[in-house]
Order: C-alpha cells, then sequence, then structure tokens
C-alpha cells in the first residue's frame, strides 16, 4: 500500500541540506551543540520509514531519545491504518515502513533484525562494539544505509568512523564536520557569549565539534596561577571570602581563603581524623585571622549540622547544595578564571595536583560531571571553587568585618 497524504518534514537550513542531500552509504555529522543535528536524523528516518523502509533510530539511552520519539509519533500518526506501540517505541506504516528507537546501553539486545536505515545519534557515547558488531551486521541483507550524528567526546572509535568518511578511498563514508556558529538561526554573540562563560575545552568540543586528546583535563595552566605568596597576611581593608568543603569518612574537610581584591588565594587549611568540634575550632581559627565577609560551605549529611554550629557563632556562612546542574557551573567557573588567570592560587602541591588530576566524565545519558579519579581526593578543589563562587556576591551583598 503506498502512502498518498503529505505529511510535513522538517525543515532544513543550508547546512543541514548538505548532508542530507550528499550521496553517501554511512555519512558521519560532527556538529556542535544546537547546530540541528537531530533534525537531520528525524527528516531522514521519516523520509525512509514513508517509502518502506525498515528503520531503527538508536541513542544511547532510551531517556535521550524521549523527544525524538514523541516528534515521530506527531508526525506519522495522522497517516491512516498506522500502528503505533509504546511499549516497543515502534511505529509500523500500511507500506511496510517501520521505525523504531532503541537503546544501545547493552549492544547484545539489538541483534537479529535486518534494517534499510539507522540513525545513530550521538554516536561518540555509544560503546565501540555498537557499530562494527551490531549495527553494520543488520544493514547487509538489505545493503542498508546510516548516519552517525554526535558532537566529539575526545578521539575515540568515533573518531576513527570520522576519518574514514575523510579518506578519498573509502567511497562508502563522507564525513561533514559543522560548528554552532553554522545554524543561521542562532545569533553568533549568543555563542560568543557562552564562549566567554566557558572553558576553553569544552567549548572547542561542545561548540566547535573539534576532536580532542587531553583525557577529560578540566584545569588548565594550574602551575602558571600558582604564583600567590605562600604566606599571605591579611591586609588593613582587605575584603575576603572563603570555602569550605566537609570531609566524608576518609576525606580531607577543606577550607579556602581568596582576597577579593586582588583576586588571588591567601589561606588554605586542610584536615582530617578529628571531630567536628575541633574541625570547627580551626575553622573560627582562620576566621577569626582573614575576618571573611562570605563562607560558602557545601550542604551534605554532615555538612548541614556543622553550618548550622558555625552560624550559631556568628560566622557568615552559607549553604550550597551540589548536585550536578549546580556543581557543573561551579566548576567550569573556577576553571575559566585559572585558565585565563584571572585568578592566582597559592604554590601548595595538594592543590596543584587535585587540580591537575580532576577529570570531566560523560554520562550515558549525554551529559557529563566533573569528579577526581576513583580512589583520589577533590577535597581543595571543591573549596577553592566555593571560595571563588563567593566572589561574585562581594561587593554586593556582602560587607567586610573588621
Amino acid at each position: 500500500m503506498q502512502i498518498r497524504k503529505t505529511i510535513p518534514l522538517i525543515k532544513l537550513h543550508a547546512s543541514q541540506k548538505t548532508i542530507v542531500e550528499a550521496r553517501a552509504r554511512f555519512r558521519i555529522a560532527v556538529c556542535g551543540r544546537r547546530f540541528g543535528k537531530t533534525e537531520i536524523g528525524k527528516h531522514e528516518i521519516i523520509y525512509r520509514a514513508i517509502r518502506g523502509g525498515r528503520c531503527w533510530w538508536l541513542s544511547p539511552t532510551y531517556q535521550m531519545a524521549s523527544q525524538v520519539w514523541r516528534d515521530l509519533k506527531a508526525v506519522l500518526r495522522p497517516l491512516e491504518y498506522v500502528h503505533i506501540s509504546e511499549s516497543e517505541r515502534r511505529i509500523d506504516l500500511p507500506n511496510g515502513g517501520m521505525l523504531a528507537i532503541r537503546s544501545t546501553h547493552i549492544p547484545d539486545n539489538l541483534r537479529g533484525e535486518g534494517l534499510d536505515f539507522a540513525v545513530l545519534d550521538e554516536a561518540a557515547f555509544m560503546l565501540p562494539s555498537v557499530w562494527p558488531e551490531v549495527v553494520r551486521p543488520m544493514l547487509l541483507e538489505r545493503r542498508g544505509e546510516a548516519i552517525f550524528l554526535s558532537t566529539p567526546y575526545g578521539r575515540n572509535w568515533f573518531w576513527d568512523v570520522y576519518r574514514l568518511g575523510e579518506d578519498p578511498a573509502e567511497a562508502a563514508y563522507r564525513s561533514f564536520h559543522y560548528t554552532s556558529y553554522d545554524n543561521p538561526q542562532i545569533a553568533r554573540a549568543e555563542i560568543d557569549d557562552l564562549r566567554r562563560i566557558t572553558p576553553e575545552r569544552v567549548f572547542v568540543e561542545e561548540y566547535l565539534a573539534q576532536f580532542t586528546d587531553d583525557d577529560g583535563q578540566v584545569f588548565r595552566n594550574v602551575r602558571e596561577a600558582a604564583t600567590a605568596a605562600a604566606d599571605a597576611q591579611p591586609r588593613e581593608g582587605g575584603l575576603y571570602v572563603g570555602g569550605i568543603d566537609w570531609g566524608r569518612e576518609d576525606d580531607f574537610t577543606a577550607v579556602v581563603i581568596i582576597d577579593v581584591q586582588k583576586s588571588e588565594m591567601v589561606a588554605l587549611d586542610r584536615f582530617n581524623e578529628i571531630g567536628w568540634e575541633v574541625q570547627r575550632g580551626r575553622i573560627m581559627t582562620l576566621f577569626e585571622k582573614w575576618r571573611p565577609a562570605l563562607l560558602w560551605a557545601e550542604r551534605n549529611s554532615i555538612g548541614d549540622v556543622n553550618i548550622e554550629a558555625l552560624q550559631q557563632e556568628g560566622l557568615p556562612l552559607r549553604a550550597f547544595t551540589t548536585t550536578t546542574r549546580t556543581k557543573n557551573p561551579l566548576i567550569e567557573s573556577l576553571a575559566l578564571a585559572i585558565e585565563r588567570q584571572e585568578l592566582r592560587i597559592q604554590p601548595d602541591e595538594t592543590l596543584i595536583n587535585e587540580l591537575l588530576a580532576f577529570r570531566l566524565e560523560r554520562f550515558p545519558s549525554g551529559g557529563y560531571g566533573y569528579r577526581a579519579p576513583p580512589g583520589q581526593h577533590d577535597d581543595t578543589v571543591m573549596a577553592l571553587a566555593l571560595a571563588w563562587h563567593g566572589v561574585r556576591f562581594a561587593g554586593h551583598d556582602v560587607v567586610s568585618f573588621v
């Protein structure tokens, strides 16, 4: 049965059309965020399904494809005799065409079905075995095609596939590279503003869509920034802020003080294996010396009690609730300040080593977070990040203690 009803396909801008109109069996599109790569995938899978093709949309997780699933249903539901299975995330068309959403989280669950077309969305975040061992064999009998859509994630297997598309000898593959700037619907000034507040490594990968090989390192120019005096003393009329990261179990509690006016770190204290009362006493001693106008302290299961106790002693503490949503901008702000030499830190080897070891971690969902490598500490990093966070508030709603 032929489909005669007119349905609206995705409206594409010029750069998207270049990818769609290319004649290659396997197309690899490396694109910056908000370029519109998902729109390309939706256009392609709908176009093939309504012509009788058997198609899969593959994502690292089902959650990442939830909006795509809603969009595909909205487009195809008006057709007559369409069957939509929510449990299987599958749409069957009256002409034999089919499209389904599949997660690559467990690759072995994907085996067994021949395909005409596959969309590998956010391909860089899939396991290396997904393409050669699972999806590529499913395209054999029907000589199916595939399109890879993703931002880069280091020089992993996706980079290898991208290089195939750059090789003239690999006629079946063709690669494309577009940045976020190539979406004409986004003003360049918007992206420029993001660059101003985003660490260079993150911007280069996420928005310029360039493959990097720095193994997820977050902080750059760390030793170049470590020029603050190790024996700093309070200045008359100085304005100071601080950050506190409470230790858990084998972790350390760390306290950092920053001179707001000079934009440099002036004090670090780090300790563990002592009682909370003694720890609070050490923080009180540091407060008495520097008289910071504001102290940001991490709130967690042990933080609340200590924050409340120190507030009752008159310390100007504010609680910071750490989640992925709040931690990422906290760390990125600090990384940007160190990278651009806007903050000078003390030449403390523990701090320097923790900063150099700190890593960006990609999640299967496509998101990311920051953490210390397994078995290592990040207490001084977090205390410094909280203190730098406090610099934002200096001169607004805080006053110096004298």
